[in-house]
């Protein structure tokens, strides 16, 4: 009686609205979203490797983050999609475990790519002489390799920890994938160690993070002010604080979900909040980076 054994073998997520009717609109909206952001990210990835002028490392730390947010919604855009036309809205207990795991890995790379990515700008507007020596295909190769790697291995505990909880016969959570906080109020264990893991983890990973890039963008921000041409600080400004929205968006939702000791936002507000990273921040992204660029747009252009 005693052995770490789960009763349930699949869960079932009740995702969003039980009407049809908008069942059917939010499948809609969500799959137009996801076909844009492949189809965004994808072009992204292919005009910066036929390309040869942007082979820099600005643009090659872009193609990264476009194939990350490729396989980030990917986890979770699919299953959520299938799961509003279905009557029977259900997932294994592994296949619940391996979303969870990549989901986790995923978001950890990303915010250590978005790190390297605001280093990157960094050394570009703050120190251009030093530039070509401090970011050499070495430096970028270690820098991207060390993001992704690190992202691998940030997921692991955590799904470990809950994979290793009891989950008896009650089986509904009450999301649209599987993510750390309804699977903890789901579980018929003390969750109390495995809580306090996530959150000093949580908030090493993403706290750390967002400083280091929101640091990298104000000191950015204050080597702009010494700009002499007003045009020039108007441009540069718009694309920093374009930039700057979407870090804040994404870390914004991220700290708000799970740097905090206990797991007890309301079950609508977590869906509301989630789809921001998750959806929207995917296609978000890509756009924001390449928008004002112009030696992408000429290199979209050469490439069409």
């Amino acid at each position: 009686e005693m052995t770490n054994v789960t009763a349930v073998l699949e869960f079932r997520l009740l995702g969003f609205s039980s009407n049809s009717r908008c069942q059917i609109l939010l499948f809609t909206l969500f799959l137009v979203i996801y076909i844009v952001t492949i189809l965004g990210n994808m072009i992204i990835i292919s005009v910066v490797t036929l390309e040869p002028q942007l082979h820099s490392p600005m643009y090659k730390f872009l193609k990264n983050l476009s194939f990350l947010e490729v396989c980030y919604t990917t986890t979770i855009v699919p299953k959520m999609l299938a799961n509003l036309l279905a009557q029977r809205k259900t997932i294994s207990f592994s296949g619940c475990m391996t979303q969870l795991y990549y989901f986790i890995s995923l978001g950890a790379t990303e915010c250590y790519l978005l790190s390297v990515m605001a280093y990157d700008r960094f050394l570009a507007v703050c120190e251009p002489l030093h530039y070509g020596v401090a970011m050499t295909a070495e430096s970028y190769t270690c820098l991207s390799v060390g993001s992704w790697v690190t992202g691998v291995f940030t997921g692991f505990l955590p799904c470990l920890m809950v994979s290793r909880l009891h989950f008896c016969s009650y089986n509904l959570i009450d999301h649209f994938f599987c993510d750390i906080s309804p699977l903890l109020k789901l579980s018929c264990s003390d969750t109390a160690v495995t809580e306090a893991v996530i959150f000093i983890l949580s908030l090493l990973v993403l706290s750390s993070c967002f400083l280091l890039t929101l640091v990298s963008y104000l000191l950015i921000i204050l080597n702009i002010l010494k700009i002499p041409s007003a045009s020039g600080k108007r441009v540069t400004f718009s694309t920093c604080s374009s930039h700057l929205m979407v870090v804040t968006i994404y870390y914004g939702t991220m700290i708000s979900m799970y740097v905090r000791p206990t797991y007890n936002l309301s079950s609508e507000l977590n869906k509301a909040v989630s789809v921001l990273y998750t959806v929207v921040t995917p296609l978000l992204n890509p756009v924001i980076y390449v928008l004002r660029n112009k030696a992408f747009k000429k290199a979209l252009g050469k490439v069409v």
